[in-house]
C-alpha cells in the first residue's frame, strides 16, 4: 500500500459528524504510511432530505469503498441509518471493520459481530491492521522487539 494505492474507506455516519466519526480519522492520521481515501460524506445531503434521497446517497458513498469502518457506539441509532449502511455494505460485499465502543461498557449486538470481518479496539495499529486484512487480505504480522540489558548479569554461574 502506498500513496498511489490508498485504501478506499467508508466510515458510518448519520449525515452528521459525531465524536467517534472524527476519532476514526484522528487514529488513521496518526499511523505512518497508511494512506486512504474517505468516501464517507456526512455533509453529502441536508439532514432534512427524504429517506429515499438519504439512502441513495449512502449507496453512492459505500459503493466505491474497499471497507466499511463502524464505531460500534453508533449502532442502534434512532434513525436506523447505521443499520441501513451495514445492509448496503453487505449488499456490495464490502468487509466491515467494527471498532469496540470507546471507553464504554456497552456490548456489541450479536448480529453486528456476525457480519464484521474484523472487530478491533480503539488503537491506531489495530484499526489500520484490521482494515488491511479485511480490505485486501494483507498479512499484518508485525513483531515488537524488546531488548534487555544483560550486561550486569552473570550468566556463566547459571550453568553450575
Amino acid at each position: 500500500m502506498s500513496e498511489k494505492n490508498p485504501f478506499g474507506l467508508f466510515v458510518t455516519h448519520e449525515f452528521s459528524e459525531s465524536a467517534d466519526y472524527n476519532r476514526v480519522f484522528e487514529y488513521l492520521e496518526s499511523r505512518e504510511n497508511f494512506f486512504y481515501l474517505n468516501y464517507s460524506d456526512p455533509e453529502g445531503v441536508p439532514a432534512n432530505s427524504s429517506p429515499d434521497v438519504l439512502q441513495e446517497e449512502i449507496r453512492r458513498q459505500v459503493k466505491n469503498a474497499e471497507a466499511v469502518v463502524v464505531p460500534a457506539s453508533m449502532l442502534g441509532d434512532a434513525s436506523g441509518l447505521i443499520d441501513f449502511e451495514l445492509n448496503v455494505a453487505q449488499a456490495f460485499n464490502k468487509p466491515i471493520v467494527m471498532i469496540q465502543p470507546f471507553g464504554a461498557t456497552m456490548s456489541i449486538p450479536k448480529q453486528a459481530l456476525e457480519i464484521a470481518a474484523e472487530v478491533v479496539e480503539w488503537d491506531e495499529r489495530q484499526i489500520t491492521d484490521g482494515i488491511r486484512r479485511a480490505a485486501r487480505g494483507e498479512d499484518t504480522a508485525k513483531w515488537d522487539v524488546v531488548e534487555f540489558d544483560l550486561s550486569g548479569l552473570d550468566l556463566d554461574s547459571a550453568d553450575d
